[in-house]
């Protein structure tokens, strides 16, 4: 008798051919997606978050000793609207004019704000991930925060200085810088909310590519069993064999869609594990004093269950069970 040659299978092919063209499909559009999502955002977006940093740049050239650009000595102006008879005290020098120094590093911080805006993009289109975004996002902070931070300490370096030289060099050079230094604080404080807003911009981004992720993790799952049954059935009915019968491929198909459910379970707890991961790494450590006082509250915990196992304590604890009842 001719023995005839099995045609091979070619389910996990199939299947594996599947896969690399929804996965290809899923590369595709997500970088389609993420390449027009971040060139819709606009460095325009920081205008409204920089308002009010704006409005403490214009009030500042109205807080100076010395004379401002176009505004002359508008200081001594406004003690004389407010106080119509005060009369200012003669001058003997005039004082260093700081106006530029809030101008400049108001603008060194919207530099920052853009340079952090053109790397988001880069990075989110080439990895889009939160952790690019707060890396980026901290790292522009720290520079704005150390600057507005650093002049008014200098500042007061040069105010204890100037003390022993002098009220000139006190009232010429120390206090101009020193008002400005802190004018320039508050400003910095209040330029952060852009950098913020950069952030939740493209945040939204990544948030939307995990989005379209999970849901095609979900579907090459489901196509993968909807595939295999289609083989199954078809190599079914084009085989006559006794071990395949009708319970047999009933059973079988059960178990495939009880496999399709368990990997849409599967989906969700990995993702919520994944949102806890992300948490517990945005939280804050647990400091080695906490660790101590849980091992102390897990060994006294210990302890009392070992005494209840005690006979001396069950014989005990039987006693004042009967002086109870008798009462």
């Amino acid at each position: 008798m001719l023995k005839t040659k099995e045609k091979p299978d070619n389910t996990g092919a199939k299947l594996f051919n599947t896969n690399e063209i929804i996965q290809d499909g899923l590369e595709e559009e997500l970088d389609s997606y993420t390449r027009s999502a971040v060139s819709k955002i606009r460095f325009s977006l920081v205008i409204k978050p920089a308002i009010i940093s704006f409005v403490a740049l214009i009030i500042s050239f109205f807080l100076d000793v010395a004379s401002v650009p176009f505004l002359g000595k508008i200081t001594i102006k406004l003690a004389q609207s407010l106080f119509p008879g005060w009369v200012p005290p003669t001058e003997t020098f005039e004082p260093y004019t700081f106006w530029w120094l809030v101008l400049i590093a108001y603008a060194f911080f919207v530099f920052v704000a853009y340079i952090t805006y053109s790397k988001l993009k880069i990075e989110i289109i080439r990895t889009p991930a939160s952790e690019t975004i707060d890396r980026l996002i901290q790292a522009a902070t720290s520079i704005i925060d150390s600057i507005a931070t650093a002049l008014p300490l200098i500042g007061a370096a040069i105010l204890l200085i100037s003390i022993r030289l002098g009220e000139e060099v006190f009232l010429g050079i120390s206090v101009p810088f020193e008002i400005k230094a802190l004018i320039l604080l508050a400003i910095g404080k209040l330029f952060e909310p852009v950098l913020d807003q950069l952030g939740v911009e493209f945040q939204s981004v990544v948030n939307h590519v995990k989005d379209i992720r999970d849901k095609y993790f979900s579907r090459i799952q489901v196509e993968n069993s909807r595939n295999l049954m289609k083989q199954l059935n078809r190599g079914g009915a084009g085989i006559s064999s006794p071990q395949m019968s009708v319970e047999v491929m009933t059973k079988y198909n059960d178990l495939v869609e009880h496999t399709v459910r368990l990997s849409d379970v599967m989906l969700k707890n990995f993702t919520s594990i994944q949102n806890i991961m992300e948490k517990l790494n945005t939280s804050q450590q647990i400091s080695s004093d906490k660790i101590q006082q849980l091992n102390l509250l897990a060994t006294s915990i210990t302890q009392a269950s070992n005494s209840l196992t005690d006979e001396r304590t069950l014989v005990g604890l039987k006693h004042l069970e009967a002086i109870v009842v008798k009462k």
